[in-house]
């Protein structure tokens, strides 16, 4: 099979100095980073809302998942001055603009999962022991 079996080709390389494209879809793609964006989606919000909002994840990896996102630019943390202090994190445009193609992407397993589930069970059985 070519690579140009299907429409999507990758017409450029990128090379391991500059920021490439698996390296975005690292971040991105990530169980994690897209229920952050997710939940940020709507408003800013404290960090101990976003994590009751998150089924699973540990404080320490929404702590690091906040870190990264606000280091690719997707996220901001405000600290508001108060007592005690308040701490909110809001999507940037850029994080914004992520919750379009994330929003197409949970129509397309919406829509498909009936036939994603057949499928699997299909498989399981003409594989199992």
């Amino acid at each position: 099979m070519s690579d140009r079996h299907t429409d999507v080709t990758m017409t450029a390389r990128f090379s391991a100095v500059e920021c490439s494209l698996k390296d975005v879809l690292d971040r991105i793609g990530d169980k994690w980073s897209i229920l952050v964006v997710a939940a940020l989606a709507r408003e800013p919000v404290r960090f101990r809302a976003l994590q009751r909002s998150i089924d699973g994840i540990s404080q320490r990896m929404l702590t690091l998942t906040l870190q990264r996102l606000e280091r690719d630019g997707l996220l901001t943390r405000t600290v508001i001055d108060m007592r005690p202090p308040r701490v909110e994190y809001a999507l940037t445009a850029t994080g914004q603009s992520l919750t379009i193609p994330l929003r197409s992407l949970a129509d397309w397993a919406e829509e498909h999962r009936g036939t994603i589930t057949a499928s699997r069970a299909a498989w399981d059985s003409q594989h199992s022991s």
